[in-house]
């Protein structure tokens, strides 16, 4: 079974993807307050500004000027500033804000919001926000009995019930000792998160299914046929396709990669074994992206010991086989019942002519969608160029840029498409 791993950002991934974005970063009391300096600094290196606001608790763990000097704002602990012309911030810090994230947010603070309460700023001000436009997000921290405890667990549900959004907990060490659920999330898992929070969630309620890098077919116990594939092109698309909503599924052939959060992945090595697993899971999902780099052939009997070098100048040879063809096999199960195909689309990695091999590939495949790229300029690489060809003979082309945004531009496209088919694809039994 795929197993979630919720790996956080490789720490310069964030880069620029809150540009524009106003965050006001709010502090409730909690020993994870030491954790919210380092997201303060992830927040600013994504491109956001972030105005602070500590409650008086949170001012017994880390110190106004820590924050202050970090965002290059002033930091707001009171409700009675006399900063503001009009006396009031609970009003002025949420109105040009794209959200309020509280990290930490203890169980006092969170039955605070539950019960409409607004004895301190930052408390206040979550009241005060407009918010059909300024969202709340919390990160919990707290003790795991705290956490555990029906009433806090009450007022989770309910808190989420009035359009608070829930980053987290971990479970892990505590610094009480214990050990258990309520550890706020790392620093840049809370960035993760934040970034996928406002990307548009084109794909919610669909499954989707991803093949990513190569394919390792053994020849001998030491030696193997695969390909320069790093599988950063398929990780970027499982990335995009959690962000815009979907349950993803990742199948991934060997590569060192952490997978992106809230994604489920399988490791496989051969291509025999992506084959099983992708056809035991495609049912169950409502998109098929198959952009790993499957071997086509294989040693039809890998030799038991390494094949070894004895002097004669021969080469020892080996019968190859096909592999399977993953793709075409899942577009043609059937449109409907318990076995039924999902929404299919192929990667053309080409080292030439890659506009007639892509649409060779589109009907071989009978696929209404594959998208093509040169494989000597982005194996291994963080940036790309994609080539989309579908079979009502469209063509389009995505400029070369890094990989996630690209991602980001295919899921986009990949919705679009289903939107504009009036939602033909069937909806993931079961």
């Amino acid at each position: 079974m795929p197993v979630t791993n919720d790996s956080p950002l490789p720490r310069a991934a964030g880069a620029g993807q809150l540009s524009g974005r106003h965050i006001v970063l709010g502090l409730s009391g909690g020993i994870a307050c030491y954790k919210s300096a380092e997201l303060l600094r992830e927040l600013v290196r994504a491109g956001a500004t972030v105005q602070v606001v500590m409650s008086e608790a949170a001012e017994q763990f880390i110190t106004p000027v820590t924050m202050q000097a970090l965002s290059n704002r002033n930091v707001y602990t009171s409700q009675w500033d006399a900063r503001e012309p009009n006396a009031m911030a609970h009003i002025n810090l949420t109105r040009d804000a794209d959200a309020v994230l509280i990290a930490p947010a203890s169980a006092d603070l969170i039955a605070k919001l539950v019960q409409g309460r607004a004895d301190d700023l930052l408390s206040l001000l979550c009241l005060a926000r407009p918010v059909e436009r300024c969202p709340l997000l919390l990160a919990p921290a707290m003790n795991r009995e705290m956490w555990a405890h029906p009433a806090t667990q009450r007022n989770l549900t309910q808190v989420v019930a009035d359009g608070a959004t829930l980053l987290g907990p971990n479970a892990g060490d505590q610094a009480c000792g214990e050990v258990g659920d309520g550890r706020m999330l790392e620093p840049l898992e809370l960035l993760a998160d934040t970034i996928a929070f406002f990307q548009p969630k084109a794909l919610a309620g669909k499954r989707v299914l991803i093949t990513a890098g190569p394919t390792y077919e053994p020849i001998d116990p030491v030696r193997g046929i695969t390909n320069r594939s790093s599988g950063k092109m398929g990780f970027a698309i499982a990335r995009a396709a959690r962000e815009a909503g979907a349950e993803v599924t990742l199948i991934a052939g060997p590569v060192a990669l952490d997978t992106p959060r809230g994604v489920a992945r399988s490791n496989v090595t051969t291509a025999a074994e992506m084959y099983q697993l992708t056809m035991a899971e495609a049912p169950r999902h409502d998109i098929f992206i198959a952009t790993a780099a499957v071997a086509d052939w294989r040693p039809a009997k890998p030799a038991e010991h390494k094949l070894k070098k004895d002097g004669s100048g021969q080469v020892p040879g080996f019968e190859m086989v096909e592999n399977p063809d993953i793709l075409a096999a899942v577009a043609k199960l059937p449109a409907d019942g318990p076995q039924r195909r999902p929404y299919c689309v192929g990667f053309a990695a080409e080292s030439r002519d890659l506009l007639r091999h892509a649409q060779e590939k589109l009907q071989r495949k009978q696929v209404p969608l594959i998208v093509g790229n040169l494989g000597p300029e982005t194996f291994g690489r963080d940036d790309n160029s994609l080539l989309l060809i579908d079979a009502d003979g469209g063509q389009h082309e995505l400029p070369r840029a890094d990989k996630l945004t690209l991602a980001r531009q295919l899921v986009a496209d990949i919705a679009g498409r289903l939107a504009r088919a009036g939602e033909t694809a069937p909806q993931a039994k079961t």
